[in-house]
């Protein structure tokens, strides 16, 4: 049993604690697993919140994973309970936020400043630990950032999710002059309209067939809600026909194949399209749109190299809407199932925190 000091009073840590582990599509029950003792230059945290994904709804409830017995979680909050060898700049009591996965730094892309792209990843973006949807996690301390005073250890599990669309929005390059169309709005399309908003773009038609999460886009500041039935899509011989409102960018967050195209068939000439979703369909493009209207499909990796540091000062910003986006109700370990299917089938509007602790 690990024994730590934590603000001044000696506390004992469990041996034991629960995970929802995958154990195949849409099956992830809560497992009893001993607590990990921190490997050197790694911390042992206790969890407060994390968030849910959609890569967790592809991992864990669509069956993508190949790994029996994982952990999945990565958009996370808590406070370091232990330090393994070698820690000497983090301390225990300290809150933390789960950062990026460290890169190899000195590949040409690393230099260039762009991480999300490092010539030498390999595999899946994950560590090298179990995630956070347990009741204590080791993470390595070059992975780590202090929760910055006086932001709410629930709006800083938005760190993750808002650095992958602040990524998103400078791979754009959109202009205060341009105008934008977000098809999806989950999480990740909601907190992109949440980033343009804060900037001051627009107009901005958001493009969801949820409504809870048309009726969460006009609370964030949407000029416009549509479904994706509304939108014009042309046929290959007619390439240079343009749609009535055609937008300078489209941030395609859905992943699915039918939006890609769609999403293709709305720009204005010179506009871009910005893929942020993956999925399993691919989209087919007509060449001649694309060449003809001078039209550019750009792909939207993770984070910039200082996205988390960019999140967290944005979160901690009274005027970013982090509270809009949070669902009010945490769900416990055992609850995680039954919320990947309601996020999944678009029941629940914003994003969905769990807390190992309930």
């Amino acid at each position: 049993m690990l024994i730590v000091v934590l603000g001044g009073a000696m506390k004992k840590l469990p041996t034991d604690m629960p995970v929802a582990a995958y154990q195949g599509a849409g099956n992830i029950p809560v497992e009893t697993r001993p607590v990990p003792s921190p490997a050197p230059e790694c911390v042992l945290i206790e969890i407060d919140r994390c968030g849910i994904c959609g890569t967790d709804i592809h991992m864990l409830l669509e069956g993508w994973s190949d790994k029996p017995g994982s952990v999945a979680g990565h958009e996370w909050t808590g406070t370091i309970v232990a330090l393994g060898d070698g820690v000497t700049d983090w301390s225990v009591g300290e809150a933390v936020v789960g950062g990026m996965t460290p890169k190899c730094g000195v590949c040409r892309r690393c230099q260039e400043g762009k991480p999300s792209q490092c010539e030498n990843r390999t595999g899946q973006i994950s560590d090298a630990y179990d995630g956070a949807f347990a009741r204590y996690k080791v993470a390595p301390v070059n992975s780590l950032l202090r929760m910055p005073d006086g932001l709410d250890p629930r709006s800083a599990t938005l760190a993750e999710p808002l650095a992958v669309a602040l990524h998103a929005v400078t791979q754009s390059k959109i202009t205060a002059d341009d105008s934008a169309m977000i098809i999806g709005a989950g999480p990740i399309g909601a907190l992109t309209l949440a980033v343009l908003r804060h900037r001051g773009i627009g107009p901005i038609t958001v493009v969801e067939p949820s409504q809870p999460r048309r009726d969460l886009a006009l609370q964030l500041g949407a000029h416009r809600v549509a479904e994706p039935s509304e939108l014009e899509i042309f046929p290959s011989w007619e390439p240079e026909h343009i749609t009535e409102n055609p937008v300078s960018v489209v941030f395609e967050c859905s992943g699915k194949k039918a939006a890609m195209e769609a999403g293709f068939n709305q720009l204005r000439r010179g506009g871009v399209l910005v893929l942020v979703g993956s999925g399993i369909e691919h989209p087919s493009f007509d060449p001649n749109r694309l060449i003809l209207n001078e039209l550019q499909i750009i792909g939207s990796f993770i984070y910039d190299k200082f996205g988390f540091e960019d999140a967290l000062a944005l979160l901690n910003d009274p005027s970013f809407p982090s509270e809009k986006i949070l669902e009010p109700e945490d769900v416990s370990l055992a609850g995680l199932g039954d919320a990947l299917v309601n996020i999944s089938q678009g029941r629940v509007a914003g994003k969905v925190l769990v807390a190992p602790w309930l």
